[in-house]
């Protein structure tokens, strides 16, 4: 089972999440990507909830984009699951911080407020997560996150680092079959 765990303002039908869907069904791969609630708690309690479930079906691995990369972390860190980082939010309490305010959702452009409470919570999750059974992908043309904080973070992942890009990844379809191994 392949969790997708998407970014900030993002929701389970982004274009990774598509693809990945579109991936998995071709290959006959269980796969779910849940449009996470907006509140850091929630999401996490929703992520745990699917973990254990599945855990006792089958093996479980985290695919995480920005903030869904910072939770993919924690979760990793608590539930040891192989994971998937996409251009991960390694500090999102204070890129975030300048995000208060009212957000727009980037796919179906509904609006949430996001608060200096939200931005709080995400403090819980930091974690030590270093990398083990980890592939990290990113970017050094991402413009909202810092690739090298991903990397000098995470010693022991296998690293993927592209020039140019974006902070979606430019091209995450050449590393489908990559990231569900």
């Amino acid at each position: 089972m392949i969790i997708f765990i998407h970014g900030f303002g993002s929701d389970g039908f982004g274009s990774k999440a598509t693809l990945l869907r579109q991936y998995c069904a071709q290959h006959n791969i269980a796969f779910i990507a849940p449009s996470l609630s907006t509140i850091p708690d929630l999401a996490i309690s929703t992520l745990e909830e699917l973990i254990l479930q599945w855990q006792r079906y089958e093996e479980v691995k985290l695919v995480g984009s920005s903030l869904g990369g910072f939770y993919a972390m924690y979760l990793a860190d608590k539930y040891k699951p192989p994971v998937v980082l996409i251009n991960p939010s390694m500090a999102p309490a204070f890129t975030l911080q300048k995000r208060i305010g009212e957000a727009v959702n980037f796919h179906d452009f509904s609006s949430y407020e996001w608060n200096e409470t939200h931005v709080q919570s995400l403090e819980k999750y930091q974690c030590s997560f270093s990398g083990q059974r980890c592939l990290l992908l990113v970017q050094t043309g991402d413009d909202v996150l810092d690739y090298k904080l991903a990397v000098d973070k995470l010693p022991d992942a296998k690293h993927v680092i592209e020039q140019g890009g974006n902070h979606g990844f430019e091209g995450f379809e050449r590393y489908l079959s990559d990231v569900v191994l």
